[in-house]
């Protein structure tokens, strides 16, 4: 996109922004004018469900680097929202226990040493082409997964989700059997998520780049009719449907006729069009601010959230010899510094939860830290002190053997949080530099070790997901994951992260993955700086809304009140 082109873009998005914020404005303003008695809340509560409509849906945009609409091969929450609702997986995953329920498969078995998992497949499932979804299509995925993964090194975004899988066979039209070459307890939970979402047969026949382009086929209860990068998705309802997921009131067809998603870049101009009516949905890449939320509900819209599981947002620290984060100290004293009960509500509301580790609080086996992460400036002084940072009178930044307690932090954009961050340390004599980088620098800048601190997560029902960040045989980055921990460390933490993996026993998990959550804080490895909270603005016409476990969108219930 040449200047010029940016230039006028910029112009057209600020109209936008202005008609829409003017358009909010009075509708708020009706609101508050005529006492705030507008629900707030689906309007058809205790009615029953109606069919037909089109859900106007607004999402923040998909961008060069996840322009994909194929379930193993992309990472982009939006896409893979609209995933769950045309392509269905082997189980399901319950949002509030964390449990594995049947949906494809009818039940499972997996043998005594973790190797082997054996799905027993429902009767009547097809593709939207019209194949059968049978133990043969199921092989046909995950062998295309497995060539996937070869092919591209091992980058497909799906990789992490079917770790160790050596073959997956046929054991008879109705029973797929996978075989691992070492155990992998997340290999169940994995079944359930959208990544590992089936297609048909037909679809693998295509390239990887043409599946990225929507020439797929799933067996959900919407079709996926078109796909166009950067502009719009149409999905449209499934005649005969009728396998929906246990978890949902609604198994049989969805209600709704067609869903329409539009990409709209400004928070402004998405909230905006939800409380003017021109979409039903507003669904923002970053929490709602504390205006859009107010301005939502007083319109009679409401609100629904809930945290994303897996990795909390996170800044790491390179532990690497030469950098200020190599001395335990410094990490540690991090911890008390940083007031995360502050920077959660005056960046995103005084309802915002709180970071209480290195896993958002949805997730399975999550344990709480927050005694470790409590707001101590003093004793993070007591720590430098120690260390041999000192605060030289009239000076405002500590220093030892002559050289400056600074760090710098890299990050992909810039926000009000960082520049909290950023006082918050200066206040304990901490220097925080922040540094800009777009996602092509960022790559080089990992790949060199040119930082002290980068922010990093993982979004995934399931605590295995750290190990993509710090288990060097495994990790998106082996650079990053070899600078964020001293080896001592590493092995500890792989060690710990392996053993969860393969515990069979549930009570064992729980105890091996509270103990890792315990250790990474113990070792000073990254600091958990707050939770990601999906946030969703919907119109009150809109009835039926839930969030999968991965706190995506699931549409089996929705349905618009006339």
């Amino acid at each position: 996109m040449n200047i010029t082109t940016r230039a006028t873009r910029r112009r057209r998005i600020g109209r936008r922004a202005a008609a829409a914020a003017a358009a909010a404005l009075t509708l708020l303003a009706a609101a508050c004018g005529s006492g705030g008695d507008q629900a707030s809340g689906p309007s058809g509560e205790g009615k029953d469900p109606v069919r037909g409509g089109t859900l106007n849906i607004a999402f923040w945009p998909d961008n060069t680097a996840f322009l994909c609409i194929d379930p193993f091969q992309t990472y982009w929450i939006e896409h893979r929202s609209l995933i769950r609702n045309f392509a269905d997986s082997l189980t399901d995953q319950n949002p509030d226990t964390g449990e594995i329920v049947p949906w494809l498969a009818t039940k499972w078995e997996i043998s005594p040493d973790g190797l082997d998992y054996t799905f027993h497949l429902r009767d009547g499932v097809t593709f939207a082409d019209g194949a059968p979804l049978d133990a043969t299509a199921v092989k046909t995925n995950f062998d295309a997964f497995q060539d996937l993964v070869r092919s591209s090194g091992g980058t497909a975004f799906g990789a992490s989700y079917i770790v160790g899988l050596d073959n997956t066979t046929v054991v008879d039209p109705s029973t797929v059997r996978f075989h691992f070459i070492q155990p992998n307890a997340s290999f169940l939970q994995a079944t359930s998520t959208t990544n590992l979402a089936l297609l048909s047969p037909a679809s693998f026949r295509k390239t990887p780049a043409e599946r990225c382009k929507g020439d797929i086929a799933g067996s959900g209860l919407f079709t996926l009719d078109k796909y166009v990068p950067e502009q719009s998705v149409t999905l449209s309802r499934r005649a005969g449907y009728h396998w929906g997921s246990p978890l949902s009131k609604n198994t049989g067809e969805a209600y709704l006729d067609k869903i329409q998603v539009s990409y709209v870049a400004e928070d402004s101009v998405r909230t905006g069009n939800l409380v003017s009516g021109q979409i039903d949905v507003a669904w923002p890449r970053s929490p709602f601010s504390v205006e859009d939320r107010t301005l939502i509900t007083a319109s009679g819209a409401y609100l629904k959230s809930r945290p994303l599981p897996g990795v909390s947002y996170t800044l790491w620290s390179n532990v690497s010899d030469g950098h200020p984060l190599a001395d335990d100290a410094v990490r540690q004293a991090l911890y008390r510094a940083v007031d995360l009960k502050t920077y959660a509500s005056a960046v995103y509301g005084p309802d915002y939860p709180v970071v209480a580790g290195h896993f958002d609080s949805t997730t399975p086996y999550f344990s709480s830290q927050a005694a470790k992460l409590a707001y101590d400036p003093e004793a993070a002084a007591r720590i430098l002190d120690a260390a041999g940072w000192k605060l030289t009178p009239g000076e405002q930044y500590r220093s030892k053997d002559g050289k400056r307690l600074s760090v710098q932090l890299v990050l992909t954009t810039h926000g009000p949080g960082a520049d909290l961050f950023q006082d918050q340390l200066r206040k304990v004599g901490i220097e925080v530099q922040q540094k800009i980088v777009t996602a092509a620098e960022r790559t080089a800048v990992v790949a060199n070790n040119q930082y002290d601190l980068i922010e990093n997560y993982f979004t995934r029902a399931d605590p295995g997901a750290l190990q993509f960040i710090l288990n060097e045989q495994l990790a998106n980055s082996k650079a990053m994951a070899r600078a964020l921990q001293k080896p001592d460390t590493a092995v500890r933490v792989r060690d710990l992260l392996n053993s969860a993996g393969q515990a069979t026993d549930e009570n064992r998990r729980k105890q091996i993955y509270a103990d890792l959550q315990s250790r990474l804080l113990d070792e000073g490895v990254g600091l958990p700086l707050y939770e990601r909270v999906q946030y969703v603005g919907l119109r009150n016409k809109v009835n039926g809304f839930r969030f999968t476990s991965e706190s995506f969108l699931t549409l089996n219930d929705v349905w618009i009140q006339p």
